[in-house]
């Protein structure tokens, strides 16, 4: 995200992002991740023993929903107003081609995700602008 404030500032033709932007990725709001917290505790015990076990207490916390990074990078220079183009370099490693985690247990205890992978972007650039001048040496 940094870089494409940058790249935005000065006003470059072009941002480049490592690998082909086809492996999928899943991403969750922090805010997104405090309330899901927040309900798994507020939970009647009856309710959450009836969907763990013993040795089986984990509960995943994510979105259930993934995209590439291309539309990852994509949204990024959306939000940041990066305008020039977004160059791919191959050369460079893909990583794994897809993380996605099972959220159906959560789901089954009624909690959803609020924040679109846009949206969660937006605030989080929002937060940086109102602090960056905080991180400057």
């Amino acid at each position: 995200m940094r870089r494409f404030h940058e790249a935005a500032l000065r006003g470059d033709s072009e941002v480049i992002a490592w690998g082909s932007g086809k492996p999928m990725r899943e991403f969750l709001h922090v805010d997104d991740m405090a309330a899901a917290s927040i309900h798994v505790m507020e939970l009647d015990k009856t309710i959450y023993d009836a969907n763990t076990e013993p040795m089986l207490s984990h509960i995943n916390v994510g979105t259930g929903v993934d995209c590439t990074i291309r539309e990852l990078v994509e949204t990024v220079a959306k939000v940041t107003g990066f305008n020039g183009n977004i160059v791919w370099d191959t050369t460079k490693p893909d990583g794994a081609p897809r993380k996605l985690m099972n959220v159906d247990r959560l789901a089954a205890l009624g909690w959803q995700y609020s924040y679109s992978l846009e949206a969660g972007l937006k605030d989080a650039y929002e937060w940086f602008l109102a602090n960056q001048d905080n991180f400057r040496g």
